[in-house]
């Protein structure tokens, strides 16, 4: 089969590899019809996630066909559509029984295996371990271009923004990043009736897609960006200021939103230290979450995206083939000079 190999910082190969097979018992082998680049595949290009070895096939979304299936698993059959979801659960270790599977124990301690800990889903082919309690059932009345979001961007914006948040209905949102994932969060705030939401970016584009998303309202990131949201807010501030970015002064910035007894949800990814005010901070009664998603609301969205609430297939503004997966990554790597959110890769 064919996929795409990590060899190093900045060294990938569109390659011949063995075909994915089942080793285990609990297994899957799901022929992958639609896949998708997330920003954290990016990460691992330079050289940020140790733990991804030469060899490695990357990826961890992806949407496709059971080709083969092992001995124990009882709930899917050869044929059926599935999601693959980027957290893999075993569903019986504390972690898996408390939903928080992304730190499942009995698949390493993090619930992301793929394109991590094992053969990612980037490929004509991946195994899925833990099958039974990993994988989705795709309906019929959501398409593979649907599917493919519910997999890591549209879960990720819904638990750790939206519902870590806690937005509650007539409440003001800011949503600093109008990335895939801000983006997300943004076209999730409705289903707890958000009043306001605040789109926050530094390209027009995204902007521009943040109030299509749902979005009430977007500031353009200069000088005043801070006073410009609170006057929005009649100089109160956000009930919820999520960061979508992962850099510090994205989160000082929505740190700086949000209004007493208020809550800071941060979903970016950050790969450096960030120094927050505590000594202005700790006596706002301000809350601030953070985490890896779950993709336990995979099934709650996968029926809003089936009755048309959510309209996932926003998300995908390119689509490519396996052979053109380079192209792919070049096209999602500069994305703002792209006006690129997400891309859409199948096989043909």
């Amino acid at each position: 089969m064919k996929a795409l190999v990590y060899h190093g910082p900045g060294q990938k190969s569109w390659e011949d590899v063995p075909d994915a097979v089942v080793e285990d018992p609990t297994d899957v082998v799901v022929r992958v019809d639609t896949t998708t680049i997330c920003g954290t595949d990016l990460h691992i290009l330079q050289g940020d996630v140790a733990a991804v070895t030469d060899g490695r096939i990357l990826g961890h979304e992806a949407v496709g066909t059971i080709t083969a299936i092992g001995d124990a698993v009882k709930g899917f059959a050869v044929g059926d559509r599935v999601l693959v979801p980027a957290i893999t659960k075993c569903g019986r270790c504390e972690y898996c029984q408390r939903g928080i599977p992304s730190h499942c124990q009995t698949v390493g301690g993090i619930g992301w295996i793929f394109g991590h800990l094992i053969d990612g889903t980037q490929a004509e082919l991946v195994r899925v371990p833990y099958a039974d309690t990993s994988l989705y059932l795709v309906p019929d009345a959501v398409t593979n271009e649907q599917a493919i979001f519910l997999a890591d961007s549209l879960p990720t914006g819904y638990e750790v923004g939206v519902l870590a948040g806690g937005v509650r209905p007539g409440d003001t949102v800011a949503v600093v990043g109008a990335g895939a994932v801000g983006l997300s969060a943004i076209l999730t705030t409705g289903l707890w009736g958000a009043s306001k939401v605040i789109a926050i970016d530094s390209n027009k584009f995204r902007l521009e897609r943040a109030l299509e998303f749902g979005a009430t309202d977007a500031v353009e990131v200069g000088p005043g960006t801070v006073a410009d949201v609170i006057a929005l807010t009649d100089g109160l501030g956000v009930d919820v200021s999520i960061e979508a970015v992962g850099y510090p002064e994205t989160l000082l910035t929505a740190a700086s939103l949000v209004r007493p007894g208020g809550t800071i949800a941060n979903i970016g990814v950050h790969g450096t230290p960030v120094e927050l005010p505590m000594q202005d901070m700790w006596i706002q009664n301000v809350t601030m979450t953070m985490g890896l998603v779950d993709t336990v609301s995979i099934p709650t969205l996968l029926k809003m995206v089936a009755s048309g609430r959510i309209p996932a297939e926003k998300m995908g503004t390119h689509s490519f083939t396996f052979d053109q997966m380079d192209e792919a990554y070049d096209v999602f790597k500069n994305a703002a000079a792209n006006s690129a959110l997400k891309v859409i890769i199948t096989p043909s």
